[in-house]
């Protein structure tokens, strides 16, 4: 069982294998007690195997598991050896030791993962052998949008076990839009009163003549939030959360009005929006607007410990303050050319705030109108240009192209694919995403802190819709940002189809409603919700 994914940096195969059997022991060195726990937990969960705990080392000798850190390796890097002296992890950190866990969990077969044991007679075995491994980029993460629609708590956690599964270490929380805000905030509780719910949803594309007329809603409390985030950090997640401003504001206009352009519409009359697109309907830039949302990122800071913090920054329409007197005047009173560089101040402003506390800001490739915010990172969404520019002018960046990683874009041109968006993008083009763009330098490479696949939920109405968009994509995606694969022509695709044929497995034993290789089931299937297909590749940006 040595099809893994993503795959290893070296594997090399011994003759013979270790049983782990009822006497089997697992001992955990110092720093290692977490991944220990985890470990011990889901293997006993999937094999009904005791598992008890090793007071040294020596109690892995033979059928036991042993953990320990190395400093001679790096920080999320792992050596793996099953021989006849047992299995034995260590990596250079205590991520280090879990990815190798992870990895023990694949070689163990697909049963693993399982919740309860199918036969206690069974034997569970891992091959001899040797693996070295390390991940490719700091940043492996995923953009899961629960603006549009809501995922529980219980969901979320279960994404954050699907990441860890896949070696992803960076989880992008997108928490508001005009369509819902979903985190608690105690100091502003109508964002969550009003602003957590609407009264019907578009079903389908924005074109689409059908609606849900069923209320949508739902938030995290501040307890929620403690919680996925400490379960995060158990697995070695970051969670990043996303505030959206200037643009995608509408819900938060709605519990407060005074933040919307007041002097050019009724922000009174404004609701929840219920349907999709980019909506005009922007934040005021007033110092009331701007004292507002520290506020809220006071909160914020108190329950996401991440040195990151993203504050969206795209799609901010900009007809509203080209009408607002008050823009206007404060375009002036600043000394800014235009509305572009109006934007730049708003979001210079909270990466100084950040900065201040001892965070960074994240905002999408729009943030670079009207010049970029000193310290800022980049998430590249409008494909590679915005982060070939801030990588030359020295910013970090996170390479996310829409034309490669959205995984909300449809997987094939057939008919029966439910609520297509976009262009085709299959397993194999995002196999042959390349996070680096061939035109930087080595230098401006460095600035490359890795790659996110985002999930945008507009047309994902439950989980097993975001199961089938996401998977069996995601684990694509997850070698191309663990593993040093070569240029997307050489990879060799077939050898990763066959290992996915094992990993279907897996994903089968994990409860994921995936894409079927040979296309959607009769019940993924959304006959007559009108999607938004485009034809032929996407543009090359």
């Amino acid at each position: 069982m040595t099809e893994l994914i993503p795959q290893p940096r070296s594997v090399v195969v011994g003759s013979g294998e270790v049983r782990l059997t009822a006497h089997s022991r697992l001992y955990a060195g110092d720093a290692t007690e977490g991944v220990g726990n985890w470990l011990r937990t889901v293997l006993q969960q999937a094999t009904g195997l005791p598992l008890h705990e090793g007071r040294e080392l020596d109690d892995a000798c033979d059928d036991g598991i042993g953990l320990q850190l190395d400093p001679a390796l790096g920080p999320e890097e792992y050596r793996f050896a099953s021989d006849s002296n047992g299995i034995f992890i260590e990596g250079g950190s205590p991520a280090g030791v879990f990815w190798g866990a992870q990895t023990l969990r694949q070689l163990l077969g697909p049963d693993a993962y399982r919740r309860a044991p199918l036969d206690r007679d069974r034997t569970w075995a891992v091959p001899h052998l040797t693996i070295q491994d390390s991940p490719r980029f700091p940043w492996r993460g995923l953009m899961l949008d629960v603006a549009r629609h809501f995922m529980s708590k219980e969901g979320v956690l279960r994404y954050l076990d699907l990441m860890a599964a896949h070696k992803l270490n960076v989880f992008h929380f997108h928490l508001t839009d005009d369509q819902g805000w979903r985190v608690q905030i105690k100091r502003y509780p109508k964002l969550t009163e009003i602003g957590s719910w609407r009264a019907r949803t578009k079903f389908g594309h924005r074109a689409s003549p059908l609606w849900d007329d069923k209320p949508h809603g739902g938030y995290y409390t501040q307890d929620d939030i403690r919680e996925i985030v400490a379960y995060a950090a158990e697995r070695h997640i970051t969670v990043i959360p996303e505030i959206d401003v200037p643009g995608h504001s509408q819900a938060a206009i709605a519990a407060y009005p005074e933040l919307g352009n007041t002097d050019v519409i009724d922000t009174t009359s404004l609701s929840v929006w219920d349907t999709w697109g980019i909506n005009p309907n922007v934040l005021a830039p007033t110092d009331n607007t701007l004292r507002f949302y520290e506020g809220v990122f006071e909160e914020l800071l108190d329950l996401f410990p991440s040195e990151f913090i993203h504050v969206g920054g795209d799609e901010c329409l900009k007809d509203q303050w080209k009408q607002s007197p008050a823009a206007q005047a404060r375009i002036e009173e600043l000394g800014l050319a235009d509305e572009d560089e109006l934007q730049s101040w708003f979001i210079g402003h909270f990466d100084k705030w950040l900065s201040a506390r001892g965070r960074r800001l994240v905002g999408w490739d729009e943030i670079l109108e009207g010049g970029l915010a000193d310290g800022a990172v980049v998430s590249s969404w409008r494909g590679y240009e915005g982060g070939i520019t801030a990588a030359r002018a020295g910013h970090d960046v996170v390479m996310c192209p829409e034309q490669h990683v959205y995984l909300d874009w449809r997987q094939d041109a057939g008919e029966d694919e439910p609520v297509p968006i976009a262009h085709v993008r299959t397993l194999e083009d995002v196999y042959r995403f390349e996070p680096v763009p061939s035109q930087l330098t080595e230098a401006e490479a460095r600035h490359v802190l890795g790659a996110q696949a985002n999930v945008w939920t507009e047309v994902m109405e439950d989980h097993a819709r975001v199961d089938y968009q996401t998977f069996p994509r995601l684990a694509a995606f997850a070698e191309v940002a663990w593993s040093a694969l070569p240029a997307p022509a050489e990879r060799d695709f077939a050898d990763f189809e066959r290992r996915m044929t094992a990993h279907y497995s897996r994903l089968d034993a994990l409860g994921v409603a995936y894409r079927p290789p040979t296309g959607p089931l009769p019940w993924q299937r959304r006959p007559g919700v009108l999607g938004r297909p485009k034809d032929g590749p996407p543009p090359n940006a």
